[in-house]
């Protein structure tokens, strides 16, 4: 019954064209532009590539960044990061095997703005997913970026979702897909099963998709310290979902990756 109401979702949501009609130009995606899917976020930074180090009252994360796939967001993190405006915050929302949030100077959730003083624009990459450790602007709804973030802290994938993704991709009569920006891709080359196959076993959080609606611009991937992730993730939360006690960001420092 789940499935079923989850595939009725996902059919609303996306288009359709005739399969192999050539009406449409499909856009290119890494999967496409090398003969094989890429997964940007299971590869390790280049030597040198700036990461982020945050320390927290739990320990030490690190994370690399997307600037090609998300370049505002980016640039907005560091400008942020890098002028202090972090420090001290709280995680101030929490789910054990979804995700942790912070970013916002209130600690409620509907705080915090941009390093621009104003909303950007959601940047939805046809190259990121939502697998675990995934860094991604937190927002009200689309194109609402300001300062707050979560990092996704699933180690298991709904597989209701994946299956429903995968039943629509399968689909003999009709090729169905999305449009992200300008561009309108399939869901063959959205998910190819080198995707799916990291979801199941990475775990994830699969509903977060574009495809299922959520306009949520993912910019960066946890390198080191999901141990932290998943301290942060356990404590104790209220029926809000805010920690008992808080959990902090001491300070968000950048240093040039270097493999050991």
């Amino acid at each position: 019954m789940m499935k079923k109401y989850i595939s009725l979702i996902l059919a609303g949501l996306l288009m359709f064209t005739a399969a192999g009609c050539g009406s449409e130009t499909n856009a290119e995606t890494d999967t496409e532009s090398t003969g094989e899917y890429v997964n940007l976020q299971a590869q390790m930074p280049e030597e040198g590539e700036e990461i982020a180090v945050i320390d927290t009252s739990k320990g030490v994360v690190k994370m690399r960044f997307f600037p090609e796939e998300a370049p505002k967001a980016v640039e907005n993190f560091k400008t942020l990061a890098k002028d202090g405006y972090y420090d001290g915050l709280t995680f101030h929302r929490v789910i054990e095997d979804f995700m942790i949030q912070t970013g916002d100077p209130t600690g409620t959730g509907t705080g915090g703005e941009s390093c621009w003083g104003e909303d950007f624009e959601d940047e939805v990459s046809p190259n990121l997913h939502f697998y675990n450790g995934a860094v991604a602007m937190a927002n009200r709804g689309p194109n609402t970026n300001g300062s707050q973030f979560f990092i996704v802290q699933a180690k298991t994938v709904t597989e209701d979702y994946l299956k429903a993704l995968e039943d629509a991709r399968d689909n003999n009569e009709e090729e169905m897909g999305v449009t992200i920006g300008d561009e309108f891709y399939t869901l063959s080359q959205l998910y190819p099963e080198s995707v799916m196959d990291y979801y199941r076993e990475h775990g994830g959080a699969v509903h977060l998709e574009y495809v299922y609606g959520n306009p949520y611009t993912i910019f960066g991937q946890v390198i080191e310290g999901m141990d932290v992730v998943d301290a942060i993730a356990a404590v104790d939360v209220d029926e809000n979902s805010k920690p008992l006690e808080d959990v902090i960001i001491n300070s968000i420092t950048f240093e040039p990756y270097t493999a050991e």
